[in-house]
């Protein structure tokens, strides 16, 4: 049985060697992940540049280490397509350092290697460790919880289409409050652009900003973090708005012909 465990901090980070070595001692782990830190990027694939995967040593029992010059998405199709020798019976991605909370999940690269999972039918679950970026994160709370998570879905599976997006905080074990089943808040990033001059006075920008938090309510995956628990919160690849798909019809209603006379 294989664990494909995939991230987008990168083959060299922490989060990913403590994740790999806690997964071994449950099954086949196979790391394939990006070369270097791919943060962002969300759910990119690359179409215009061969790809190659270089093979990696690896602390702990890691069975398989690859490196891939892409994303994170890259790293789980290639890897599930061409470079596994068996099939992975889970995709694991991460442990991110940083929260994934909210609306993250549509820009984070950690986030799509689970999804990529997803979308080609397996379990899948996405990892992230909870803080401020200047913490010295440990990761191997996260990491022993993950590894029961992995057990049950290994017992169970997941629904179809479906993964779940982990958020651990990142506190003394016995600091965390417990585990709540959540939802995804909402918030967006304010003051992104950063507009600079080079010495030659041609522009340059950086892209960052503030958080601002929309819907951080008790019972999101935001509000959890807040209060000192660990947020699952499943996630699903269809984003239909089924509510409003009942009435889209009557929301535009010059763009339908009219039932038995021509268009105009």
């Amino acid at each position: 049985m294989v664990i494909l465990v995939t991230n987008d901090d990168g083959i060299h980070a922490a989060g990913i060697k403590a994740l790999g070595a806690a997964l071994a001692s449950i099954a086949k782990v196979v790391v394939v992940a990006p070369e270097k830190e791919r943060s962002a990027i969300g759910h990119g694939i690359t179409m215009h540049k061969p790809l190659r995967a270089t093979e990696m040593p690896m602390d702990g029992p890691i069975a398989r280490c690859l490196a891939i010059n892409g994303t994170p998405a890259d790293c789980v199709k290639l890897a599930l397509d061409a470079l596994l020798d068996e099939p992975a019976a889970v995709v694991v991605s991460g442990i991110n350092r940083g929260e994934n909370l909210g609306t993250d999940v549509l820009y984070s690269g950690t986030v799509s290697g689970a999804i990529e999972g997803c979308i080609n039918g397996l379990p899948s679950l996405a990892v992230s460790l909870a803080g401020d970026d200047e913490q010295d994160f440990d990761f191997a709370f996260a990491a022993d919880f993950t590894v029961k998570i992995v057990r049950e879905i290994l017992k169970r599976g997941l629904p179809k289409g479906t993964l779940l997006n982990i958020n651990v905080p990142s506190l003394p074990q016995e600091e965390i409050k417990g585990v709540a089943v959540t939802r995804l808040g909402q918030r967006r990033y304010i003051n992104t652009v950063s507009s600079r001059k080079d010495p030659r006075g041609r522009a340059y920008y950086w892209l960052a900003g503030e958080k601002e938090e929309l819907d951080a309510g008790p019972d999101t995956d935001i509000g959890a973090i807040r209060r000192g628990y660990i947020s699952i919160t499943p996630l699903q690849l269809d984003l239909t708005n089924h509510a409003f798909r009942e009435g889209l019809q009557d929301y535009f209603p010059a763009l339908w012909p009219i039932q038995g006379k021509k268009q105009k």
